[in-house]
């Protein structure tokens, strides 16, 4: 599986300069056109009990001051083995008002102040989990990220080290956050994923309701006789009404024509033409009509009426053509896109400008999508252009897929938000590809996992904080 490098330059002592890990569109991208890669194995999380253990023993056996106070900052929480520091809760309040300004909402202080306070509380908790539990990330990986950050950002290594420098920051303390940051990522999908299950149940419900929709997709000519009834009318009158539909129901069964009868006794549109309403999409009709003859065979007829908020209907199913669609044959895509990964020194919203005037340069002619993606892109495709391969439905998180669905071939997408970040989107190529069904069985899997991300990291967050030695102190602002 490739692993997707994801780097942006900071400008701030003691944060991050760059974010390593893999993204949903690298891991779909090295999977291959054919059929979705198989689930992660399951991770064995320990007891509460022993994880609350952990994290204490951690923190007591080690440092606690990994990252360097600047002098007059404080300490805001101590968390297992780390700390946040009172000045990057200010940074990420800043951050999170000019956000909510932006939104034209007007959260209270207090709230700002909390939800920046936890936010940093989350992301120590995961850093520590991960140094203790992570995959290891070895020198010559770490020379390789710390050698793109210098590369995206048009420096030489000497150029780096001597900005780094004259931002007073430490250039192995620099490495070690690129570290952390590549051991988080990892560690939280591989945990997340590890605790999602889908059972076959599931699977079965899900391909059910895919066969459903195509079924709504159908097409059918539906003829009828209406027979209207005024709203709020006397029961008398409703009696009389149904007795007219009853009269024009019986006399088809006795063998008249449908059409005849419509011709004589319906009050709508299409009495001209025996009741048809002609073909049409199962979704653009009413859905009342739709479950009526939803058993129906063509050029079988309703054996009893219909009520509905406009009267009483005789229905005939003149016609019904099946979907051509199956739910076998899917529309792989081959797309590319640009990430920009949000961060203490690069907002959503900034990334979203940035990524706003990448398509202005590409849509002028002033630069190549291709040549973008690789000075720019936060994630494993740079080195392709932004290239994600071939891919079926599931493969990526749902806003990501939704927009690339829309796009025509070559349109390039507005800017999109994930859980990875900020994309730019353009599609290439379209193709159906038949899937026999245990390919079929395994995208729908793989679709069922994406749907159940955010709840499961949701819940892993939780116990792994649950688990976490946190220590919040005062200071003064």
């Amino acid at each position: 599986m490739a692993a997707a490098t994801l780097l942006t330059l900071a400008a701030t002592a003691g944060s991050a300069w760059a974010q390593g890990g893999e993204s949903a569109a690298a891991k779909a991208a090295s999977r291959g056109a054919s059929a979705p890669a198989a689930a992660a194995p399951a991770a064995t999380p320990a007891s509460d009990a022993a994880g609350a253990e952990a994290g204490r023993a951690a923190a007591a056996r080690a440092p606690v001051e990994q990252r360097t106070l600047k002098p007059g900052d404080y300490i805001a929480a101590v968390v297992n083995s780390d700390i946040v520091a009172a000045s990057e809760v200010v940074q990420r309040q800043e951050r999170m008002k000019e956000e909510a300004r932006r939104r034209n909402e007007n959260p209270t202080n207090e709230l700002i102040h909390k939800q920046a306070l936890d936010s940093l509380i989350d992301e120590r908790v995961v850093t520590t989990y991960a140094r203790e539990n992570g995959p290891r990330v070895d020198e010559p990986e770490l020379d390789r990220v710390v050698a793109n950050v210098a590369t995206q950002n048009k420096l030489t290594m000497d150029e780096l080290r001597k900005r780094l420098a004259a931002e007073g920051i430490d250039f192995k303390r620099f490495r070690e956050n690129l570290r952390d940051q590549m051991l988080s990522e990892r560690v939280r999908e591989r945990e997340v994923q590890g605790r999602i299950r889908v059972t076959d149940g599931e699977i079965d419900k899900y391909l059910d309701e895919r066969q459903a929709a195509l079924q709504d997709r159908a097409q059918l000519n539906i003829a009828q006789v209406l027979v209207p009834v005024p709203e709020g009318a006397p029961a008398a009158v409703v009696e009389e009404r149904r007795a007219k539909a009853e009269a024009a129901l019986q006399r088809i069964k006795n063998g008249e024509s449908f059409a005849k009868v419509a011709q004589e006794m319906s009050e709508d549109a299409n009495k001209s033409k025996g009741g048809e309403i002609g073909l049409r999409s199962a979704d653009k009709l009413p859905d009342v009509f739709v479950d009526a003859v939803r058993d129906l065979k063509s050029g079988e007829l309703r054996p009893t009426l219909l009520r509905s908020a406009a009267g009483f209907h005789v229905l005939k199913l003149v016609e019904r053509q099946a979907s051509k669609a199956s739910i076998n044959t899917i529309v792989q895509t081959h797309a590319r896109h640009i990430l920009l990964r949000p961060s203490e020194q690069l907002s959503p919203e900034q990334a979203t400008r940035r990524l706003a005037e990448f398509k202005r340069a590409i849509e002028s002619g002033r630069a190549t999508f291709e040549q973008l993606a690789r000075a720019n892109s936060e994630d494993g495709s740079a080195q392709e252009g932004g290239d994600l391969g071939w891919v079926g439905p599931g493969s990526f998180v749902p806003e990501f897929e939704e927009a690339m669905d829309q796009l025509p071939l070559n349109g390039i997408s507005n800017p999109v938000a994930s859980r990875f970040g900020i994309h730019l989107i353009q599609v290439l190529e379209r193709r159906d590809v038949v899937l026999d069904n245990k390919q079929l069985r395994d995208q729908a899997r793989m679709a069922l996992r994406e749907r159940k991300y955010e709840e499961a990291y949701s819940d892993w967050m939780k116990e792994l904080r649950a688990r976490a030695f946190i220590e919040t102190r005062e200071w003064l602002d």
